[in-house]
């Protein structure tokens, strides 16, 4: 794909090429997504896509997306960075810092500021919370993991040639089923884009696990929302994947396999799948992880900082967004080479692995100025709300202008249709 110099266009202002990753990677999803060739996406909607919860509004309001626990603290030695968006992390950061479950963020910023960084990450960690330490820049562990794909695309196993359903320049995807368990942003914004393509995608969550509310209005658009409790009801998933064409992946590598779901046991049972994984770290040990965490961890964090002594970050989640889209793309491509010549595949790539690319990327001393983008929206309503989200940025010939609507979260059964 030509690449321009699409950083200065797409107004993310950062000392890092945040436009120009952008720019690439919604780039890349619609050139696997045509079958016709790409058309050139708008910058402004690229922009205001990554930074689609700014957008959102429900009921005319903006919600709150970030809790008072997901931030940056100052530790004895250094800063942490910690993450607590989920009632569970908020309650195991807590536990894990031997605060009471309501202790305020004033207690918690008292209690890390006499510990290490280190040992704040130990102790979070250790009682199943989110906590990185934030470190500097490394170029040559960067420059190691660049040295591997940015996506990963390897054949996992022989089938027999499955042809694409559709031959629809809007709908390329049409007629085909993808089983998404993911959660989060880049996940969801990969399987958003394959239902944009006209895939069936069926959302599978557990039921003890709501998803936030806000979450699924900004990233589940045209997918189905079903519950089930994979371990319990194994025969009823089972048959799911039977069926599937593809499946997404957005657990950690250790809660796949205690569930028999790394993609060499998927593989082995149904090799027909096309297997589509996100990690946040790379390798088959990635612990839990965020955006957030990896530009604090990766030392993007440093680099935009506002003043050189507190941690700053990107203007978007951009590491999400980009792998959701480049793991679309590569799910896509999978799709149409199993249509040449069968076979099951293997497409990953993690948050990390992403920060080193945008780290290797040219960088500005300095932010740059830029207008804010001038946003297409949509509107919708979802369960009795009024939603206001951004349109999409992938473009083809012929793509749809508008999102279909998501589903209510959790009421759909699991089955395909």
């Amino acid at each position: 794909m030509r690449q321009t110099a699409s950083r200065h266009l797409v107004p993310l202002p950062s000392r890092l090429a945040t436009g120009d990753l952008a720019w690439r990677s919604v780039s890349a999803a619609g050139s696997a997504l045509s079958p016709t060739g790409a058309s050139w996406p708008d910058p402004d909607q690229i922009a205001a896509a990554y930074r689609s919860d700014r957008h959102l509004l429900i009921d005319g309001e903006a919600p709150e997306v970030w809790s008072p626990l997901s931030r940056f603290w100052r530790t004895g030695d250094g800063w942490v960075r910690t993450h607590g968006n989920y009632p569970h992390h908020a309650s195991a950061l807590r536990i894990g810092l031997r605060l009471a479950n309501d202790a305020s963020p004033d207690e918690i910023g008292e209690r890390l500021a006499a510990m290490t960084a280190a040992a704040a990450t130990e102790a979070v960690v250790g009682a199943g919370g989110l906590c990185v330490p934030v470190r500097r820049e490394n170029p040559p562990h960067d420059q190691a993991l660049r040295r591997h794909p940015l996506v990963e695309t390897r054949r996992l196993a022989d089938s027999p040639v499955r042809a694409l359903p559709s031959d629809s320049t809007a709908a390329p995807l049409s007629g085909l089923r993808v089983l998404d368990l993911t959660r989060v942003i880049a996940g969801p914004v990969a399987t958003r884009t394959l239902a944009l393509a006209g895939a069936d995608v069926l959302r599978i969550d557990p039921p003890h696990l709501p998803e936030p509310g806000w979450q699924h209005l900004d990233t589940g658009h045209g997918k189905r929302s079903a519950l089930l409790d994979i371990a319990a009801e194994r025969g009823s998933f089972e048959r799911l994947l039977a069926d599937a064409d593809a499946i997404v992946l957005g657990y950690r590598p250790s809660a796949l396999a205690r569930l028999g779901l790394s993609p060499i046991e998927l593989a082995t049972r149904h090799p027909h799948l096309v297997i589509g994984q996100l990690s946040a770290w790379p390798g088959s040990a990635s612990p839990r992880g965020f955006d957030s965490l990896v530009q604090a961890e990766s030392g993007i964090a440093w680099l935009e900082s506002p003043d050189g002594t507190t941690p700053g970050a990107l203007p978007a989640q951009a590491l999400d967004h980009s792998a959701g889209y480049l793991l679309a793309a590569g799910i896509a491509s999978a799709l149409r080479y199993r249509a040449e010549a069968g076979g099951g595949r293997l497409v990953r790539t993690s948050l990390r692995r992403v920060a080193a690319e945008l780290l290797g990327m040219p960088r500005r001393t300095a932010a740059a100025d830029c207008d804010p983008p001038r946003a297409r929206t949509q509107d919708f309503s979802v369960a009795g709300l009024r939603v206001t989200t951004v349109a999409p940025a992938v473009r083809w010939p012929g793509s749809p202008e508008h999102f279909r609507p998501p589903r209510p979260w959790g009421g759909d059964p699991a089955e395909w249709w």
